[in-house]
Parts: C-alpha cells; structure tokens; sequence
C-alpha cells in the first residue's frame, strides 16, 4: 500500500510531498519555499521573518468568528540520521517510506515523522475549507531539533491568538503539559601532531549497532553510548599499557544518544594479540551489561600506520574526561513520579580543524537550577582535564498548568471520540513550548500528537491508525467550547 492511500487521505498527502523535500535542521530552505507559496496559492496571510519562521493565518468558518483564537504549532526540520553504508544524501534524496505491519516506516533512515506530521496537519487543515474551525493560525519554525532556534528567535506581538496547540508530542492519547529546559556544554581539545614511533600496530575499532534514541525521551532507558562504550575500551587497553590514538569519531546530534563511534589507534607490535584478546572479553562485558542491545557490535581491523598521532598527554587527557563525564540519568523528579528530572547526554565527539577535538553534550532538567548544576559538572570534568569549555545560551522549561482550559478541551474531546481517558504527563525532553510561553506569558498551551517511535534514529515508524484519532481529535477541539 501506498502511503497517500492510507486516512487521512489529505494529511498522508501531505506528509508524502513533505518526505520528498528536504529539510536537515539548518537546511530548510525548501520546505520554507514550499509552505510560503502554499500559503499564497491558498489566498492566506503568509509571513516570515529573519530566522525563517513562518506563521500563516486563516479566518474562522462563517459563523464560529466567535470561538477563541487557535494558533498550531510545529517544527519543519527533522533529525537525519541513517545507518552506516547507506546511500542516502539528506540535501537532495527523498525519504523512501514503506507500511509495514500498521506502521510507516523508513527504510536505514529517520523518517522525519517528528515533526513532519504536524506540519501535514497543519497544511491539511488550512487546505480543506469543509473543516469547520475558529480564527486559527499555523506557526512553522525551523532548526527546532538543533537547538529551537526558531522558537528562540520567535518574536513577541507576533502571534495573535492565545492558545496554543504543539503538534509535537510521540504517543497516542498521551499528551504533554510540561517539558524540560535545557542547555549545550562544548568541550575543546587542543593537541599536537606528534611523529608516529615505528614498530607500533595501528587498529581501528568501532562501535555499533546500538539502539541510540532521543536524549531526552529514551534517557531513562538505559541505553548503550557508544563514545562511552569505545572510550572505556581503549582506557582500559591505555591502563596496561601505552595507547596513541590517531584519530576518533562518534555521534552527530546533541540530542541523540550516539549508536556509533570509532578511533584509530596503536599499541606496541608486541601487544598486538593481547589487544585482541581483551577486546574479546570486553565485549562479553557490554553484552552482559546491556542485554537489550542484541544488535550492538565491535570490531577491530588492523590499518595502514599513520605518519602522525594526538601527543600522548593529551590521549591521556581526552581518554580520562571521557570516562569520567557523566551520561545518563542523574535525579528523579520528587513532585512527578516517574519523571527524569536531571540528565546529561555525552553526544558526540569529532576532530576538527586547527589540530583540535570537539566533545559534544547536553544537559536537560526540569528544575532551572539543577540544569545548570549539571551543566557545571560536565564543564568542571573536561576543564580538569585541560579543554576550553563553552555552555550554550539554553532554553526554559515549561511549567504545567493543571487549570489549562485547553487541556480540559483536549481531556473532553478524547473522551467523547474515543471513549476512553487520555494522559497528561510532563516530559524529560525539549519542546519549543517553553520559549514560546517566555515571549508569550498568558499562552494557554499543550502538545499532542499520534504515536511515533525511535525518532532520532533510523528505522523511525508512526502508527498509521493514531494518525487518524490524532486527525479527530484535533479537528474537534478546533470546534470545542
């Protein structure tokens, strides 16, 4: 089956011709075009401003101009992200979508269904003059999952209407009133090349086939890091004896738990066997460790020898902060049972120029002070160790409200169509809710969505028949009272 045969029909439609654009965080260009010109083919008040943001506005059906003001809210970029080996170019290849078992899939990549269905919601609704509403407005707003640059840069007057419904949440009939700040911690390393001795065995090892995810959402999971993972390996072969490493490589996105990484390295000749051998052990102990990470592997391939290697204090440096950065869970919350309140993400790690290593991570909290209590620690690790340290600007919380008229909309709509009763929860990630509410104080605000999993990574898939309820629910609160 197709996906533009699936119901909605008008929402996959959408969602198919968003799959065939490409928009990378900080490379949407093109989705911007396309939403501009939709909104001038349709007759609608388009506006955009410097950061790229787009706000289209549509009056209400004749005979609701009475219903409050509704403003819909999603991101246009999406994580990309694809398994190793896999031909796929993000600034020019269209997704490739199947359905598989009730779900649409993407095939060794994200699919971009966060939030790329929220934006086919929003096209569908302002397209289909037979869908009855209030004054609504449709806010699309770029480079959400690199750091909410467009909600950061959102400014305030801009939106007219004070209520608000993000079309970013990852789970039917679970709805988000609340969400955590967060803040980006960049560490430095400057090092210099130094001559490779001779008589050493140059390897590289690699690390992959983990299950990664979201780094604020999956957190509390448990999963494998990989930049973790591969660093202890050669920590511990550097504990027995001299380890010089040529290069090291792993994760892309701060958001990201990183599934792979690798390093190019050396050892003396004579250890050339023994590293093998305690690569066999050590793998035994992750698997051990992690033993929901069936498809987690490592290998270790003798290469050519490199004319130059990282100084030796400095692989001594890198390897000892990597080891003892955090990552993971560091606090629950004491008010919301269940909920992460403190986390921090090790990232990624990359070389760059001017004979320099860059460790990537980010801190999440839903209490301001601890965000940048951790923030602190992670910077004090690699700081020990001699990196240059820089914390990014960061973005606020967003505090529940449990008197959210929007809410009790939502609560009744969900009942009323479904029979059942829907969750409101918090979350431990990131969502533009809470800088939007910053410029906007009095928004009455909250986040839905139907059901995607494994966003952030390839292989992301949405539950084809939540669509639909997230399609009814939404075009029944337009109408609610």
């Amino acid at each position: 089956m197709e996906m533009t045969e699936l119901e909605p029909k008008i929402v996959w439609h959408y969602f198919d011709e968003i799959c065939k654009i490409p928009h990378p965080s900080g490379k949407e260009e093109q989705i911007i075009a396309y939403i501009v010109n939709f909104g001038k083919e349709h007759g609608l008040e388009t506006l955009t401003d410097e950061a790229g943001n787009v706000l289209i506005r549509k009056e209400a059906t004749p005979g609701l101009e009475h219903l409050t003001p509704v403003v819909l809210q999603s991101h246009m970029d999406m994580v990309c992200e694809k398994n190793n080996g896999t031909a796929h170019d993000f600034s020019k290849d269209p997704i490739h979508a199947i359905v598989e078992g009730g779900w649409l899939k993407a095939c060794d990549t994200t699919l971009g269904a966060d939030d790329g269905i929220g934006v086919a919601a929003q096209l569908a609704i302002l397209t289909d003059d037979n869908i009855k509403h209030g004054p609504i407005e449709c806010l699309f707003t770029v480079e959400e999952e690199t750091g909410l640059t467009g909600a950061l840069s959102l400014k305030p007057g801009v939106i007219k209407a004070r209520r608000l419904i993000n079309l970013d949440s990852e789970e039917d009939g679970v709805y988000c009133i609340g969400c955590a700040g967060g803040v980006g911690t960049i560490a430095t390393f400057q090092y210099q090349p130094e001559p490779a001795k001779e008589n050493l065995f140059f390897f590289e090892v690699k690390v992959k086939g983990l299950l990664g995810g979201h780094s604020g959402e999956d957190i509390e999971k448990e999963r494998g890091n990989s930049i973790k993972i591969l660093n202890r390996f050669l920590w511990t072969i550097n504990q027995k004896t001299p380890l010089y490493l040529q290069s090291i490589d792993g994760g892309n996105l701060h958001n990201a738990i990183p599934r792979e990484a690798s390093a190019i390295a050396a050892v003396e000749f004579p250890m050339k066997e023994q590293v093998r051998v305690m690569l066999n052990l050590f793998i035994s102990e992750i698997e051990q460790e992690l033993p929901g990470e069936t498809e987690f592997q490592m290998e270790l391939q003798s290469c050519e020898k490199s004319a130059n290697i990282i100084d030796k204090a400095t692989t001594n440096q890198l390897l000892n902060a990597l080891y003892a950065c955090p990552h993971g869970v560091i606090g629950m919350s004491r008010d919301i049972p269940g909920l992460v309140e403190t986390s921090t993400n090790l990232a990624s790690i990359k070389m760059a120029e001017n004979n320099t290593i860059i460790v990537g991570t980010s801190q999440r909290s839903s209490v301001e002070s601890k965000k940048h209590d951790i923030k602190n620690q992670v910077g004090s690790v690699f700081a020990l160790a001699g990196a240059t340290v820089k914390h990014g600007d960061g973005y606020p919380g967003w505090k529940p409200n449990m008197n959210s008229k929007v809410k009790d909309l939502v609560d009744q709509s969900y009942r009323k169509l479904f029979n059942d009763a829907p969750r409101f929860e918090a979350i431990h990630a990131g969502l533009e809710c809470g800088l939007i509410l910053e410029k906007y104080p009095d928004m009455d605000m909250i986040s839905v969505g139907p059901t995607i999993i494994g966003n952030h990574a390839p292989g992301e898939k949405i539950e084809i028949s939540t669509v639909e309820k997230f399609w009814q629910l939404l075009l029944d609160v337009l109408i609610a009272e």
